[in-house]
C-alpha cells in the first residue's frame, strides 16, 4: 500500500491524520492507536470500509512523519489538542475507533467534544479496554529499564519479533512508547453524565492484560446502547481477525447513518 497520505477536504493539512480524499464521503472513522502505535496500524482499513467512510487514522507526534516532533505525555493535553483537531473536521457525521490506549483517548475525547458544545460522535468503538473506572494505578511501564520495557513489550505480542530485536530501531522507537505509557499511568477517571452515544465494545477471548469482568462496566458510560462483542484472539485480536472487526465496524457505521 502507499504510504504517502493526504488530509481530507475540509480542513487544512493536519499532522494529526492521515487520510485520503474522498469526495462521496458520509461519515469519518477516526482511528486511535493503541501504546507504541501510529496510524499505520490502520492503513489496511482505508480500502476495506464502505466507500462512503473515510477514515482518519490518529499519527501522535514522536512517530512515522512526527518523528522529530517530542511526545506528549499528559492525558490532559493530549485530549485538548485533539479536541481542537477534530473541531476542524466537523463538515461530517463521525465515529470513534480506539484500540487499548486508543480506547480510553476515544473515550474521553468523546466527553470533550460534548463539554465543548461539538457534535459528538456517531458511535464510538472501544476496543481490547477494560472500563475507564477500573484504571486505577496502572504500571509504571514508561519507568523501566530499556530491557525491562522489552521484555513488557515481548509479553503484548503486539510488536514482531524481528522489531524488538533491533537494538537501533528500539532505540529510536522507545520514546514515544514510553510517552505512550506515561499518558496510562497519568490517565486520572471522572465520574460524568453517560454519554448519549451507542457505544460497541469489542474484547479478545484470550487477552491476558484485559480483565473480563472490567468490560462489562463500559455499560455504565453510555445512556444510547452498549453491546459487548468478542473476538478470537489476543490483546491485538483487531489485526489478527480485521475481516470479523471490519464487518462489525461496517454494520454500526451503517446503522449511524
Amino acid at each position: 500500500m502507499h504510504s504517502e497520505v493526504l488530509s481530507s477536504q475540509p480542513a487544512s493539512l493536519s499532522p494529526w491524520i492521515h487520510t485520503r480524499p474522498l469526495p462521496a464521503a458520509r461519515l469519518r472513522l477516526f482511528c486511535f492507536p493503541f501504546a507504541g502505535g501510529s496510524a499505520g496500524s490502520f492503513m489496511p482499513w482505508f480500502t476495506q470500509l464502505a466507500p462512503h467512510v473515510q477514515l482518519c487514522a490518529i499519527q501522535l507526534p514522536g512517530r512515522g512523519a512526527r518523528f522529530g516532533e517530542p511526545p506528549v505525555h499528559d492525558f490532559a493535553t493530549l485530549i485538548e489538542r485533539l479536541g481542537e483537531v477534530i473541531a476542524r473536521y466537523d463538515d461530517l457525521p463521525y465515529a470513534f475507533f480506539g484500540h487499548s490506549l486508543g480506547a480510553l483517548v476515544a473515550f474521553e475525547l468523546a466527553h470533550h467534544c460534548v463539554r465543548r458544545g461539538l457534535a459528538p460522535p456517531r458511535h464510538l468503538f472501544v476496543s481490547a479496554s477494560g472500563a475507564p473506572r477500573h484504571r486505577v494505578g496502572a504500571p509504571r511501564y514508561d519507568l523501566l529499564s530499556d530491557g525491562e520495557l522489552l521484555i513488557k513489550l515481548r509479553g503484548y505480542a503486539g510488536t514482531p519479533p524481528e522489531v524488538l530485536a533491533n537494538q537501533e530501531l528500539m532505540a529510536l522507537l522507545l520514546p514515544a512508547i514510553r510517552a505512550d505509557f506515561a499518558l496510562l499511568r497519568h490517565y486520572r477517571y471522572q465520574p460524568r453524565p453517560r454519554l448519549d452515544v451507542p457505544m460497541s465494545v469489542l474484547a479478545g477471548q484470550d487477552d491476558a492484560h484485559v480483565g473480563q469482568e472490567t468490560l462489562h462496566d463500559w455499560q455504565a458510560e453510555n445512556r444510547a446502547g452498549c453491546a459487548l462483542h468478542r473476538f478470537e484472539g489476543g490483546h491485538f485480536f483487531v489485526f489478527e481477525q480485521p475481516e470479523q472487526v471490519l464487518e462489525l465496524v461496517k454494520r454500526k457505521l451503517d446503522e449511524a447513518l
